[in-house]
């Protein structure tokens, strides 16, 4: 009896001892797979399990395929095969820090056109050849993403020399074929050095879009970044950041520039300028804030300022018994409100000034955005009065052809073509001819950036009907503009 007890419990030993290490086995393996899946969760690439527990295996076979298919469907650009944003962001954090090597951004120019022309479907197969082509480049990058439509990132483990890059670029853009449709496109380079400018994975796409955004704003076609971009990018910041505090402090405000009447020889039209002196960077040009509110949509609160600004101040002269026209500049994305002649309507009857007191001056390049639109909208404005001028004529895009179509009251000659004036027959002539066609269709005309009585007087000859520049007058405040005002004369 007593072997027996002994037997027995030598096999219960033996048999807890057994499942003891299957269950510790087990346990080890368990550990070991949510240590794989937490790998995965910070972004590593690996997925493997050392284990051999055959209970454990059938899980771990799915969740291996699981983390393929999450890893395609979320990391993979679905058009290309290509590596996505998100994809390459996970490559870089795994490789962190990147100090060497070369990153370079891939702009096709202008592909929205081949969609609009060819349609979506031949973009598509284009984007496909071109990912291919990328694929089997000489200089082969160690790993490709597209970043978005027409972007593709290329990483390269070693950096890669100018006449590199310039061959790189060559490959990329020989024409392609397709459809049996041939077809020639463009590339724009922006090029990262990761040695001179590694930083964490957001920074370093950020100055990498800074390279690309510099080649586009320079029309180069390969451009590095370099440490000044950073400034730059953090100088448009603050401008726009602060173009809302600005217009609520009074940061911004209008001058105006006085045109003289050649006929009377008295200044019967300002032109309205807008002004931003910045409570941290001084003096503000136009030129670079008013582009900025219109790629980042601001434009829209700028321009309700400036016609609120325009109409308060006419009221306040009309009471004055000061009576000129005030011309005010408007951009190609106030042409696309259609509500603008309301707008502009709404604002006059406030103030009860009116209509024929307001022009509206349109660039030339601005017309030709949406033509059709643009007609509709100007045509709605002289409808209620509102006077329509042409600025800067012959510095834009537009075909003679639609001048007579256009429905504008005066153009404004560009001083540019005032360049070697009184040097040059050929800039004279050019300039005669200009207001002689201007003249031919109707329209009276304005020559801006006159600074010589020479000047103005072969303007006078030439049969224009004013003329703004600093011989006349500069640019002034409201306040000096009255207190000038009853001696703004001039005879020619």
């Amino acid at each position: 009896m007593t072997n027996v007890m002994i037997v027995l419990l030598c096999i219960t030993t033996i048999a807890a001892g057994v499942i003891g290490f299957m269950y510790w086995r087990q346990q080890h393996s368990i550990r070991q797979l949510i240590a794989a899946l937490q790998r995965q969760i910070l972004n590593q690439d690996t997925f493997i399990v050392d284990t051999s527990h055959p209970s454990l295996t059938p899980l771990i076979n799915v969740l291996k395929d699981l983390h393929q298919s999450s890893l395609f469907s979320t990391e993979r650009d679905k058009l290309t095969g290509l590596t996505n944003r998100v994809g390459f962001k996970r490559k870089m954090l795994a490789k962190m820090p990147v100090s060497e090597g070369m990153l370079v951004l891939v702009d096709i120019k202008q592909f929205r056109f081949v969609n609009d022309l060819f349609g979506f479907l031949f973009g598509d197969k284009l984007l496909k050849a071109f990912s291919k082509r990328i694929e089997s480049v000489e200089t082969k990058p160690q790993f490709i993403a597209r970043m978005n439509g027409n972007e593709f990132l290329l990483f390269f483990p070693q950096p890669l020399t100018l006449t590199q890059l310039t061959q790189l670029k060559h490959d990329l853009q020989l024409p392609f074929e397709i459809e049996q449709q041939p077809i020639s496109i463009k590339m724009q380079l922006g090029v990262l050095s990761l040695a001179e400018h590694h930083a964490d994975v957001s920074l370093t796409l950020r100055r990498l879009d800074l390279a690309l955004k510099k080649a586009k704003t320079l029309k180069q076609p390969i451009a590095f970044y370099d440490q000044d971009d950073d400034k730059a990018q953090y100088r448009e910041l603050l401008i726009i950041n602060g173009l809302p505090k600005g217009l609520k402090q009074n940061q911004l405000f209008m001058v105006f520039q006085p045109k003289l009447d050649i006929q009377s020889g008295q200044c019967q039209q300002v032109e309205a300028l807008i002004r931003w002196q910045h409570e941290g960077l001084g003096l503000i040009s136009p030129s670079e804030f008013i582009p900025l509110a219109e790629q980042t949509g601001m434009i829209d609160i700028l321009s309700t300022w400036v016609l609120e600004a325009v109409v308060s101040q006419q009221a306040k002269w009309r009471e004055k018994g000061i009576y000129v026209k005030v011309a005010l500049n408007l951009s190609s994305t106030d042409l696309d409100n259609p509500n603008l002649a309301n707008d502009v309507a709404t604002k006059l009857a406030q103030y009860l000034v009116p209509a024929e007191c307001i022009m509206i001056e349109i660039t030339e390049s601005a017309l030709m955005v949406s033509l059709e639109q643009t007609i509709i909208t100007l045509n709605k404005l002289r409808d209620i009065g509102v006077k329509i001028a042409i600025d800067d004529f012959g510095t834009g895009h537009s075909s003679l052809a639609y001048l007579r179509f256009l429905p504008v009251d005066e153009v404004k000659i560009d001083k540019a073509f005032l360049d070697e004036f009184e040097t040059s027959t050929a800039a004279k002539q050019i300039v005669k001819t200009s207001i002689e066609l201007a003249k031919s269709l109707g329209f009276e005309v304005t020559v801006e950036g006159v600074e010589s009585k020479s000047v103005l007087e072969t303007l006078h000859a030439f049969g224009v009907d004013t003329i703004q520049g600093d011989y006349f007058a500069k640019p002034v405040t409201a306040d000096e503009f009255e207190h000038i005002y009853p001696q703004l004369t001039h005879t020619v």
